[in-house]
Formats: structure tokens, C-alpha cells, sequence
């Protein structure tokens, strides 16, 4: 296969994996499977899609054990984690934690003080922002679903040596941080500035 061809199969797989992602069904392309992606013979191994599959799969996993177990979602059971090491931050400090836009976080905020997971009150630095709290229920679901988490992180282990996972970790830490050349010449991307 030339070059060419072999970009527009991952173009082709990229946007089929987009779709699922928004529709929520799983992938039905042999192209897909582990086993075409990794560095067996010629082909080398799809980071960028691996990751994009591994993220998905294991929200949806973990989102469906933590609404089954708890009877809230991942993301608000993610929330509250990030509260807790936060106590008292403001709305805008919960989206930058979370990586979610300002619109993401009101709703996210909102179902979480209706379901009494958190107290909004007023910051003690800015009389005129708000800030989050944990509520009693709030620290009661955090008690449960840490055992969850630790079991979870257990599964997701099964089958790596120590020295395996530590290369694993390296490798996440530096994806987290990595900041593609693109990006890095446009200082428009990094403020969200418009031409």
C-alpha cells in the first residue's frame, strides 16, 4: 500500500471512530482490532487512534459501573474527587480541573446540587463568585466509589509487570503534556483568539 492509501484508511478510521464515539456504538471495522494496529510486520502502531479507542472504552466502562454501583455518572463522581482536593473552588476552578468548557461545568454543577452531591456558598476571596463544596452525601459517595476506583485501576493493571506500568505511566504523563508543533506556533490556539 502507498503512502497515500494508508493515510486515507486512517482518515476513513479516525471519522468512523468519531461517529461511534457520538452515536455510541461499538466498532464493527476488522481495520480497528489490537492486532492491526501494532508494530507486527510493516505497520506501526496508531498512538493517536489507540488512545482515542482506550479513552472511550474505559469512560464508557467505568461511567456504566460507577451509574450502576453509585447511581451517578462517572463525571460527576470524577467531580467530586476533584472537589475534594479543591474544597471551596470556584466554578471556573472546576472546569480548568475537569478540562470541561464554562457551559459543561454550569450543567454539570447544577445536576450535582440537585442530586445533593455538593453546597454552593460564597468565596471567601470574591464576595461576588460562588464557591463548591462537598455536601455530607457528597463525601458518603466519595467513601464508596474509592474502592470502585482502586478496584477499577486493579483491572485495568492485570496482566503488566511493575516496569511495564511505569513506561505506560511515562508515556501518559508525556501525552498529557505534549503539546503538538502546530499548536505551539500558533499562539492564537493557546489564548482561543480569533483572527
Amino acid at each position: 500500500m502507498d503512502q497515500g492509501t494508508i493515510k486515507t484508511l486512517d482518515l476513513i478510521r479516525i471519522r468512523s471512530n468519531i461517529l461511534r464515539m457520538r452515536n455510541n456504538t461499538e466498532s464493527t471495522d476488522p481495520l480497528t482490532s489490537p492486532v492491526d494496529a501494532c508494530p507486527l510486520g510493516e505497520r506501526s502502531p496508531r498512538l493517536f487512534n489507540l488512545l482515542t479507542l482506550a479513552r472511550q472504552n474505559l469512560f464508557r466502562s467505568a461511567d456504566a459501573v460507577f451509574s450502576n454501583e453509585l447511581g451517578y455518572s462517572g463525571t460527576q463522581v470524577v467531580a467530586l474527587f476533584a472537589l475534594k482536593g479543591e474544597e471551596g473552588c470556584q466554578l471556573k476552578d472546576l472546569g480548568r480541573a475537569l478540562q470541561l468548557k464554562n457551559s459543561a461545568v454550569t450543567g454539570l454543577v447544577a445536576r450535582m446540587e440537585e442530586n445533593g452531591l455538593i453546597v454552593r456558598g460564597q468565596s471567601r476571596q470574591d464576595a461576588r463568585a460562588g464557591s463548591l463544596r462537598l455536601s455530607s452525601k457528597g463525601r458518603e459517595v466519595l467513601a464508596v466509589a474509592l474502592p470502585l476506583l482502586d478496584s477499577l485501576n486493579t483491572q485495568l493493571k492485570q496482566g503488566f509487570s511493575e516496569q511495564e506500568l511505569a513506561i505506560v505511566a511515562r508515556f501518559l504523563i508525556h501525552a498529557g503534556k505534549l503539546k503538538f508543533a502546530q499548536d505551539q506556533s500558533n499562539p492564537s490556539a493557546d489564548a482561543g483568539a480569533g483572527p
